[in-house]
Order: structure tokens, then sequence, then C-alpha cells
């Protein structure tokens, strides 16, 4: 009985972990829920800023903010000289937690894929999460910043120090392109590893941006009726003020977006294998029970034939 023995453990042993995983999934379920509602609450918002940018856009050549430029040079001029180092800063968005399937690992290899393409460049990192943060330290990149705390539930005012700094990082000059790699939220079982050139927006393609609008998705998801429905504004004073106020804010609107984006992605991401690893559970359950019945069918057939044998000898 010591076989059937151990197969009971097993079995035992499985149904305990199907129980946590099933846990897990009706929690990651429950946070996916919360998540996906503020990230689609989020897209209205960003409705309306597109529709502002729509206007904005007929006077884009009287425009002259560094947000707006196209690419510069690795020369850059800046307070009390030029800084020369023409770096490129990649923000990367995982997660802290595992158990979530590829969603870390396909937005990583994305960024490592990016990297190559990057290699005569000099890049530096801005991580949002331990697993990205961990990898990008054991490969050797340069991490000039590591944000780890966010909460689940983020907030507007929880990315105010990530926009802060890669915005003024950008305007100083430090550097001249700025990209994030996040994971796009499609639906409850499809998500997108993306890598999003953030800075700087160049009058082209700002103007490309603006006359797809009718197309699924351009940056953030868009209002088809936008153009049906874009008002006509009225602005006075300097237009270089106003575009720095309005540049700065649809920069920091694009991280929370795209952080929004990340966070219904990895929940998703988590209740999905939560909900494979109880199933694989569920038949290795099953398939464990019926070994075990079929070893308890063995030792009672042969308990039988050992007493029919010994009432044979007897007689």
């Amino acid at each position: 009985m010591t076989g059937t023995k151990e197969i009971k453990r097993r079995i035992k042993s499985v149904k305990n972990t199907k129980k946590i995983t099933k846990a897990m999934e009706l929690v990651a379920a429950s946070k996916m829920k919360r998540a996906v509602s503020k990230t689609l609450a989020s897209r209205v918002y960003a409705n309306y800023s597109w529709e502002l940018l729509t206007s904005v856009s007929a006077k884009l050549e009287e425009v002259t903010h560094p947000f707006f430029t196209p690419a510069r040079n690795a020369t850059h001029s800046v307070a009390g000289g030029e800084n020369k180092t023409g770096k490129t800063l990649i923000v990367l968005i995982t997660s802290n937690r595992g158990l979530c399937g590829a969603y870390n690992s396909q937005v990583i290899k994305k960024t490592i894929l990016k990297l190559k393409s990057l290699e005569n460049e000099e890049v530096d990192f801005i991580t949002l999460g331990k697993k990205g943060d961990g990898t990008m330290r054991r490969v050797g990149q340069n991490i000039v910043a590591s944000f780890i705390e966010l909460p689940d539930i983020i907030s507007l005012s929880d990315i105010t120090a990530v926009s802060n700094f890669l915005t003024s990082e950008y305007k100083i000059g430090n550097y001249k392109k700025v990209y994030v790699a996040y994971t796009d939220f499609v639906s409850a079982l499809t998500q997108k590893a993306q890598i999003r050139k953030l800075l700087p927006v160049s009058k082209e393609e700002l103007k490309e941006v603006i006359d797809g609008l009718d197309s699924p998705k351009a940056l953030l998801l868009e209002n088809p009726q936008s153009k049906a429905l874009g008002s006509t504004y009225l602005f006075e004073g300097d237009i270089n003020k106003l575009i720095e106020t309005l540049a700065e804010k649809l920069v920091k609107m694009q991280i929370y977006q795209m952080l929004l984006e990340s966070n219904a992605s990895e929940q998703s991401s988590r209740m999905l294998s939560m909900k494979n690893a109880g199933d694989a559970a569920g038949e290795m359950i099953n398939d464990l029970t019926l070994v075990f019945n079929k070893a308890r069918q063995a030792n009672i057939t042969r308990e039988i034939s050992e007493i029919s044998a010994g009432m044979a000898s007897v007689s």
C-alpha cells in the first residue's frame, strides 16, 4: 500500500495548489476589472486631448517648443554650454511580481530587440517594476532612475515624479530621444508589447496622427467622431507658453495611459495564467486519481489471490 499512500499525498498536494491558483485567479480578475475600468475611462480624456491638439495643429508652424522639434542632433544647446551626449532614454514598464505568464518576458524581449537596433547609441533606462529593473541590471544596462513602489491602482499623481524627471532631462538636452516600452491592453485574452517614441513629437508625425484620427488607434485611443465634433478655439497670448503647458500635460497623460494599459495587461495575463494553472492541476488530479484507483484495484486483486492461494493450500 506504500504506492497508494504516496499517490494520495500527491493528490492532496495538487488539490491544495489548485485552491491557491483559484484564489489568485479570482484576485487577479477583481484587480483586472478595476484596471480595465480605469484604462477605458482615461481614454475618454485622451480623446479630448487629441481634439484640442487638432485645433492647435493649425499653429504648429509657429511653435518652437523642444517637445515638438524634429529629432535633434547629438549636440544640444543648453544653458551654460553644449551637451554632446545625445543619448537615448527608454522607460521600461514591467510588473513587481511574477506568475503573470509571458507579460514581462514579452516586453523585455521587445526592449532587448530595440537595444540591438540602437547598438551605436548610448542608452539609459528608467525602470518601472522590479522585473524589468532586475533584468536590465543583469544585462549591464545603465539605469538612471527606478520606480518600483508604484501602487496597483495608479493615480495621475503617482507618476508625477516619473514625468517630471524625464521631461526635465529631455528639456536640458541630456537625451535626444525618449521611448516607452509597455504592454498594450487589447482584450482579456490579448496583450501586445509595444515600444513607442514619446519625445520628440515632430510636427510631421503629429500632423500624420491628427490626419489619421479615423484609424482605430493612434498613440492613444481616438474618438472616431473627433473630426465631426471638433471645436474651433481662439488662442490669445504667446502660443509657445500654451504649447509648453499642453505638451507637458500630454506627455504626463501618455505615461499615465501606458501605465494603465500595462497594469490591465498584467492583471489579465495573471488571471489567464492562474486559470491555466488551475485547469492543469485539475487534469493532474484526474490522472493521479485514475492511477490511484488502478493501484488500489491491483492491491485488492493481489490480496484476494493470496487469500485464495492460502485457502487452497490448507484444503
